[in-house]
């Protein structure tokens, strides 16, 4: 079948369109702030719920848990995304803004191992599958509803902006334990400081639960499924697979260098983490600032065309982080910063590629399943494998892993569009 293009909604009002895009686009930067807080601080985290003698066995027990709030994305995904798909849009994303939030709140002012023992442990591992099971439905589900919103041939621009603020919630993750480190001081920020930032999350929580109420509602009464919404998810099932390795190649390349990378540097390298902050903050502002030109370019070369051609440059790029394989400050920010213009041009579209394999009545559904099984296969683990292949003198096999994912979504991707029929962004 050849591929078929569909509209997915009438342009909206200008004014209505920009302040629903706003609402949503912070729920984005508070979701991604409080979930990438988590594998910064993993370093932080680990000697105070998971106590060793081991920094690297501490910060890999905390990245356990970083990457069990990956595994239940799936499941959230699916629940929250059938409901999405059959009462509408906008109840999902305030419930997933007010679990992310309650969830930071939580881990800011939980209890140590010191204090109650291996329960704390289990406060902390609770409060990651919730927020794993509100992302699971934050990042497809957002995408979609910013493709239905705007009008037709902006698509890419959608998502680029979309991307924007997820990027923005990344740098202030970073700004903000940046910040907190260099005023309180190594000392303070592992004994406490690490808590600062979840207690600012939360506090931003309230804000966006305020704004999302003004949220329309895009799935309108004809187009709600009913029996025919996991019909429709079994008739695009190559579209399925291919979203899956299309979002797990780019979120195993992000995760290995927003997390990876600088607990590889803290844990591993027993780097200043001051600077460390700063590289992952330089990064952030890399892909902040490049979101919405690559959203631009989409529209206008073609989305197929511009997502194939990025992901091949994924290929070479992923192997720049074997230039990083002793301590040294240049050699961290040369890899990070070397390979994040590849990584922004992957990251701002996946999530439109993944939301253009299913149409707009199974949408939700469909892309919340590939996108959860995607992290929770390939993104949840991406920084714990680096770490454990790094401390294994083993960490060549990470690019090769992240290349083959790479061309593995390139070639399902085609044969997907050319079966199936692409939904949005052509």
């Amino acid at each position: 079948m050849s591929a078929t293009v569909t509209s997915t909604s009438p342009a909206q009002n200008p004014a209505t369109t920009r302040t629903a895009m706003l609402g949503l686009g912070l729920g984005n930067t508070l979701e991604w702030y409080d979930w990438m807080l988590f594998g910064l601080v993993s370093a932080y985290i680990g000697p105070h719920f998971f106590p060793s003698h081991d920094p690297v066995a501490s910060t890999l027990s905390a990245l356990a848990v970083f990457a069990m709030g990956f595994a239940v994305r799936p499941l959230g995904g699916v629940l929250l995304g059938a409901v999405a798909d059959r009462v509408g849009r906008r109840q999902i994303m305030i419930l997933s803004v007010a679990l992310m939030a309650l969830t930071t709140l939580v881990i800011a002012v939980a209890p140590t191992y010191q204090q109650i023992g291996v329960w704390s442990g289990v406060i902390l591992l609770v409060c990651r599958l919730v927020q794993g099971v509100s992302t699971g439905i934050e990042a497809p589900l957002s995408t979609a509803y910013a493709v239905e919103v705007s009008p037709p041939g902006r698509e890419a621009r959608a998502a680029g902006y979309i991307s924007l603020f997820v990027n923005l919630g990344i740098v202030l993750a970073s700004l903000v334990s940046f910040f907190t480190s260099l005023v309180l001081g190594a000392a303070a920020m592992q004994d406490w400081g690490w808590r600062v930032p979840f207690v600012i999350g939360a506090v931003i929580g309230l804000l966006v639960l305020y704004l999302r109420r003004a949220l329309p509602e895009t799935l309108h009464e004809s187009e709600r499924g009913e029996t025919s919404v996991w019909r429709g998810v079994g008739r695009h099932w190559l579209g399925l697979v291919a979203m899956i390795f299309v979002v797990g190649a780019a979120q195993a390349y992000n995760y290995a260098w927003t997390v990876g990378l600088p607990n590889l540097a803290r844990s591993t390298f027993k780097e200043d983490p001051t600077p460390v902050f700063a590289a992952s903050t330089a990064l952030g502002l890399v892909l902040l600032a490049g979101s919405p030109l690559v959203g631009w370019l989409a529209d206008r070369f073609k989305l197929s065309r511009t997502f194939t051609v990025t992901r091949l440059l994924a290929v070479p790029a992923v192997f720049l982080m074997l230039l990083y394989s002793r301590p040294g400050l240049g050699g961290l920010f040369g890899v990070v910063l070397g390979g994040s213009i590849v990584l922004v041009l992957n990251m701002t579209l996946y999530n439109l590629v993944a939301t253009s394999l299913m149409p707009k009545y199974c949408r939700a559904t469909g892309v919340a399943l590939g996108y959860g099984v995607a992290v929770a296969v390939f993104g949840g683990t991406a920084s714990y494998l680096l770490i454990w292949l790094q401390s294994n003198a083993l960490v060549w096999i990470f690019p090769v892993y992240v290349a083959a994912l790479s061309l593995i979504s390139v070639v399902l991707y085609l044969a997907a569009r050319r079966t199936s029929g692409a939904f949005a962004g052509e």
